[in-house]
């Protein structure tokens, strides 16, 4: 292994890493280090987060740096303000000891006027989000006609974010005999697609495989029911009492939920989304950075570019679609050498997703099951005689108080001592499992299974009768498989207008409606909540199922009567939830006397509520 000595870095930056613990480069940096301080070609660089990206490049865009020319000769486009705040706090450490080097990070929701006042005292390196930048060049304040490096950095999640457009409007700002240097940690096609246009026979260095996960990262899946997927949560965070992780959330709404569930429940916990304002974001991370917080919620755009590097844990309270994003998620645990643990909360339907994810990043999932009350008491027990073990006693500060201690508590025995002690830490957590129930994972050859995974009879529906669950009511929604509802989209639904938590029972999609099961406690809320929804532009109707007497089959109260075959359904009288052409299974007309749907292909299943 070679030293930053042998790979060319100026003894000013020299000084600077070794002061910030750098003692060997990492296998990124010793790549592309030499390279760029080399002749300055085109360089694609595939590396997993927290492998030292931002060293590989910082170092020798620093070094190439003219002091003299008080122009930007380097730009750094990154995603997100977080990102950006990080990069340039690591380009300004880096080049601690370099006389009167600036750089200016660039991004939204802080002062245009203080960065336009910077640009005009004159900056070397610009880092960047490429929003905040084109709104800079449309004022024509900064000047980019001595730029001879443009590093993207998290390229793919650039993409991802849909800043195609924005960056080409900014590189047609920049000469075309730049360098360009282009760091990500996986290589969608889009990214294939910047090279051939940007690029100029650019050299690619891959630290790994491509999109190949981190190594020091393990991956675990846990199958739960739709309605114990928060207390699944709860027990994963207790089994872990060490904890220090990101559970990721789909939704801004879920991920706000989330976490006031979890600090209701006395969790160390806060949210990060695009609706907290920018001083709220910048108190949430500050907190988690100190370790004040030990849960992190937050969905993927918030969570980009966070500055930490000892989570212990990643939380996927719902798996992202693309297998890039799940990459991006655990990438944030398991840096620096450290090891760390991915865990997916799944349903039985996602089990294929996960099949997926494992061919893309070429790993294997563990499968576990959710450990029960006493596993998890055992666990915390442990680890609090450990912290037992290792607390530090200060001799002086306590001895004057030692002896009316050992006076109050001279009457008890040694293991009376100890009973209380434990006792007094965990009543309240043992009071709680001690007659909780085992979360277990659905059968899938179950009924209950079978509608988990969405997995109705050929005509839509169990042959045996339904029967509500004791505690529930069971609710009649007019959206169907027709419509493109699976039980994650209709769960996402239901979470996604109804505040505070629903329990769900049994869900039962059928080709032109559904049914679905709450608490009867809840019922009123959620209907008088979605009832206010629309999916799909589509005005979304809830009401109570009804069971007429008789032996008829279920109804949805003032739509009329409902038949849950299909090859019933043309018996029944067409009314405004529906106009069906005879005999067209495949296509839904929606006309004007029940509202101005317009016309959509059932193909049409994108998710735009």
């Amino acid at each position: 292994m070679k030293t930053f000595e042998e790979l060319g870095v100026a003894s000013e930056i020299l000084k600077a890493i070794q002061e910030m613990g750098y003692e060997n480069p990492m296998p990124v940096q010793e790549e592309v280090i030499p390279f760029l301080l080399g002749e300055m070609n085109d360089v694609i660089a595939l590396a997993q987060t927290g492998t030292g990206k931002t060293a590989a490049y910082g170092i020798p865009v620093i070094q190439c740096i003219d002091i003299r020319k008080k122009q930007p000769q380097a730009l750094i486009l990154c995603p997100t303000r977080e990102l950006c705040l990080q990069i340039a706090g690591d380009l300004q450490d880096y080049s601690k000891y370099v006389d009167d080097l600036k750089v200016l990070p660039v991004y939204g929701g802080s002062s245009i006027e203080s960065q336009i006042n910077s640009l005009k005292r004159g900056v070397h390196i610009i880092v960047a989000t490429p929003g905040r930048l084109i709104d800079l060049i449309g004022r024509n304040t900064v000047r980019m006609d001595e730029v001879g490096n443009v590093i993207l950095d998290e390229a793919d999640e650039m993409l991802n974010m849909g800043f195609s457009d924005s960056i080409d409007e900014i590189l047609a700002e920049v000469p075309t005999t730049r360098n360009m240097l282009l760091f990500s940690a996986t290589m969608p096609a889009e990214i294939a697609k910047i090279t051939k246009k940007y690029m100029k026979q650019p050299r690619e260095i891959v630290i790994g495989n491509k999109n190949e996960s981190n190594e020091n990262v393990k991956h675990q899946f846990y199958t739960v029911q739709a309605k114990d997927k928060y207390l699944a949560l709860k027990r994963i965070a207790d089994y872990y009492p060490s904890i220090y992780g990101i559970i990721f959330c789909r939704t801004r709404k879920e991920t706000q939920e989330i976490a006031d569930h979890l600090i209701e429940d006395g969790y160390s916990a806060d949210s990060l989304h695009g609706e907290l304002s920018q001083a709220q974001r910048d108190s949430v991370m500050q907190k988690f950075r100190i370790k004040n917080i030990q849960l992190l919620v937050a969905t993927d755009v918030a969570a980009r570019g966070l500055d930490v590097d000892d989570l212990t844990h990643v939380i996927h309270y719902g798996l992202p679609d693309e297998t890039e994003s799940y990459n991006h998620r655990s990438g944030r645990t398991g840096r620096a050498g450290k090891t760390g643990t991915s865990i997916a909360i799944i349903h039985i339907k996602e089990k294929g997703k996960i099949r997926l994810i494992e061919k893309g990043i070429g790993k294997k999932f563990e499968e576990r099951n959710i450990p029960n009350g006493k596993a998890i008491c055992e666990k915390q027990l442990i680890a609090w005689v450990d912290k037992l073990e290792k607390v530090k006693v200060e001799e002086e500060q306590i001895t004057e108080f030692l002896p009316s201690v050992f006076r109050k508590l001279e009457w008890l025995e040694k293991d009376d001592l100890l009973k209380r002690l434990v006792s007094l830490e965990f009543n309240r957590l043992m009071e709680y499992y001690r007659n909780a129930p085992e979360i277990k994972a659905p059968d899938l050859y179950s009924s209950e299974g079978r509608r988990e995974a969405g997995r109705e009879g050929r005509d839509g529906r169990d042959r045996a009768p339904r029967r509500t669950q004791p505690g529930f009511t069971r609710l009649f929604v007019n959206i169907g498989k027709v419509d493109g509802i699976y039980p994650n989209t209709l769960i996402e639904v239901i979470n996604h207008n109804v505040r505070g938590r629903v329990g769900l029972g049994k869900i039962d999609l059928l080709q032109n409606f559904s049914f679905f099961e709450v608490e009867s406690s809840q019922a009123e809320k959620v209907m008088s909540s979605m009832n206010k929804a629309e999916f799909l532009g589509r005005r979304v109707s809830v009401e109570i199922a009804q069971e007429k007497q008789g032996g008829d089959r279920e109804r949805g109260g003032s739509y009329g009567r409902r038949s849950e075959s299909q090859d019933d359904y043309s018996s029944v009288r067409k009314s405004n939830f529906a106009k069906r052409k005879e005999g067209d299974r495949n296509r839904v007309n929606r006309t004007n006397d029940r509202g101005s749907f317009g016309t959509r292909k059932p193909t049409d299943r994108k998710k735009r509520y």
